[in-house]
């Protein structure tokens, strides 16, 4: 299966999920990694607002508000093409629709950080082998964005885990040059340490 179908299969497989199931995902999901000594230590994390059947780490985002943690969501980047920008994001702070439909905090509201000052980048996929590699969307916004961790040596700012559905793993992922490997993988199951 080539790149192009197994991401229409796991894409179809994550939102043939029942909201019941969707919902006590996300609950495990949080209680994987809420114990980890990344998520604890971590002071400024990124986070995505879930679509398309994608886990949601919003019971995640909640908690990490509540202990006093600098949350943040990405932001389609207005000039530099397939690239994102990290908004501050609080309850009932000002949100629009970029151009694929994802609601994001509106960045001439909120203060927006560069990707290498995150501590925590919490990341979507679509599918993901135990070693680390992940198939995204297409797009390349979060390799285009992380590209400078490739160059830095031992770099270890920010820690970036993907989030996924346990269906979602696959034996092995045949990877590009230009796919930035992950630290960690969690799943509503099990946290993979990768890298």
């Amino acid at each position: 299966m080539d790149r192009q179908q197994l991401r229409q299969q796991m894409r179809a497989d994550r939102r043939a999920l029942s909201r019941q199931q969707q919902n006590l995902a996300a609950q495990r999901l949080c209680r994987q990694i809420a114990r980890s000594a990344p998520f604890q230590r971590a002071r400024r994390v990124a986070f995505y607002l879930a679509t398309d059947g994608e886990i949601s780490p919003k019971p995640l985002l909640e908690l990490a508000l509540k202990m006093g943690k600098a949350c943040y969501l990405p932001v389609l980047h207005p000039i530099r093409h397939n690239r994102l920008w990290f908004v501050r994001y609080r309850p009932g702070c000002a949100m629009s629709r970029n151009r694929f439909g994802i609601d994001e905090p509106h960045d001439k509201l909120n203060p927006r950080v560069p990707a290498w000052s995150l501590d925590l980048v919490l990341l979507p996929l679509v599918a993901f082998d135990p070693q680390g590699g992940r198939l995204g969307m297409g797009g390349g916004f979060y390799d285009r964005s992380f590209a400078f961790k490739r160059r830095i040596a031992g770099g270890h700012k920010p820690r970036l885990i993907g989030l996924a559905h346990e269906l979602q793993k696959v034996e092995r992922l045949s990877l590009a040059s230009w796919d930035i490997p992950l630290e960690a993988i969690a799943s509503d199951r099990n946290l993979y340490r990768c890298g």
